[in-house]
């Protein structure tokens, strides 16, 4: 399984040092020889990727009419020109700059690099305007091309075109290129959590339903006030499992679900069923993906304690790590053959431990393949699953 952060982390290194080097060789060109060039060039790298960093913030969601006129003066500085337009094939996205009169034909004067995904250069036949103050004059327009697709145009628009403002360009739109793959892939990230998180809703133990609904109704008569705390329980537990929301909560949030599951539990197993529960304040506020530890405790309890003769228990420990929390449920049941775990974590459909594969495959995909499950098993030696998450990954809050 592979995580999907390794991809984008690449992309934004290559693509910020793309344009860097690029712009930082057209400003060696243009000083090649002139004093003070080393704190000059020092000095123009920082201003780079400040700017360019400013600009991705506001591209984060792709080439939108808001983020890109947000992200549009952060380019015409890093292009250092009077004014740029940004087109995509069906209208002008963004216009920044002085001579706002000429905004209206900017998407005309894309034309043609939108059509052949070639850069172009307009003299001032075509850009030059009646107003002789106007610094307007010409325009060096780049596409920016996802895929082998042109999804949008950006326009140098100055008192004169030349070679090292036309390279500057292409530079500055192979990195808008960049940021709009980068929007989406996190899309797609997103679109595949969804369709994990819906997964792994159908795959609520209907067995764990019926149980726990049969177990309510065992104390209706004998304990009616524990038969109703159960049910105040076991609604809790369902709205939160099945609550359409975002993908992330906190590791609080996560473990009182948890502790709603094996209040349930207990009901059915009584004393059969031990819990040990261990959390380091520190980590209940940290980020964990949404039903990623849930899943592990059924697993131990339907596959550990339920089969094993007189019971077991099942213990929960949180551990601060410094820059990451790690998380360990372990069960003193039966255990499993290291294959039929390893069929679950690769998510192969004839295997019952479901949840596993849900859940390490989500959280590979938001933090990285270094962030999967650690499953430790043998038959008969009982089963610990571990995990880690950062206390902070870019894009993940509760």
């Amino acid at each position: 399984m592979s995580g999907s952060f390794h991809l984008p982390t690449a992309i934004v290194v290559t693509g910020a040092f793309l344009l860097v080097l690029g712009l930082l060789r057209l400003l060696r060109q243009g000083r090649r020889g002139s004093r003070g060039f080393v704190s000059d060039v020092d000095h123009a790298t920082h201003a780079t990727l400040h700017t360019a960093s400013m600009a991705s913030r506001h591209l984060q969601d792709g080439l939108t009419p808001e983020g890109t006129a947000r992200a549009a003066k952060h380019l015409r500085a890093l292009l250092g020109s009077p004014a740029i337009a940004v087109c995509d094939p069906f209208s002008l996205l963004a216009w920044e700059g002085v001579a706002d009169h000429h905004r209206d034909r900017a998407r005309a004067d894309a034309e043609e690099v939108l059509t052949t995904g070639r850069t172009i250069v307009l003299g001032q036949d075509a850009v030059g305007c009646d107003d002789p103050d106007c610094p307007v004059k010409t325009a060096v327009i780049a596409p920016v091309v996802t895929e082998d697709r042109v999804v949008a145009s950006i326009a140098a628009y100055g008192p004169q075109a030349y070679a090292g403002l036309a390279r500057a360009t292409e530079e500055v739109a192979r990195w808008v290129a960049t940021q709009a793959e980068l929007a989406e892939l996190g899309r797609e990230r997103t679109r595949t959590m969804e369709a994990e998180l819906r997964a792994l809703r159908a795959q609520i133990s209907p067995h764990f339903i019926y149980n726990s609904l049969a177990a309510i109704a065992s104390f209706v008569r004998t304990d009616p006030e524990r038969a109703r705390e159960l049910l105040l329980e076991f609604a809790d537990f369902t709205r939160y499992a099945l609550r359409r929301g975002g993908a992330f909560t906190t590791l609080a949030e996560e473990l009182r679900n948890v502790e709603r599951y094996l209040t349930l539990e207990q009901a059915r197993y009584g004393d059969r069923m031990r819990i040990s529960l261990m959390v380091a304040p520190e980590v209940l506020p940290v980020t964990v993906p949404y039903l990623a530890i849930q899943p592990i405790v059924e697993n131990a309890v339907r596959h550990g304690i339920a089969g094993k003769e007189g019971g077991g228990q099942v213990s929960i420990v949180a551990t601060d790590r410094g820059s990451e929390a790690e998380i360990a449920i372990e069960d003193d049941g039966t255990g499993a053959e290291p294959e039929v775990i390893r069929r679950a974590l690769d998510g192969l459909a004839d295997s019952d431990s479901v949840g596993l594969g849900n859940v390490d495959a989500r959280l590979r995909q938001v933090y990285g393949d270094d962030f999967g499950l650690v499953v430790e098993t043998a038959p008969g030696a009982g089963t610990k699953v571990t995990f880690r998450v950062p206390k902070y990954a870019p894009g993940v809050h509760a």
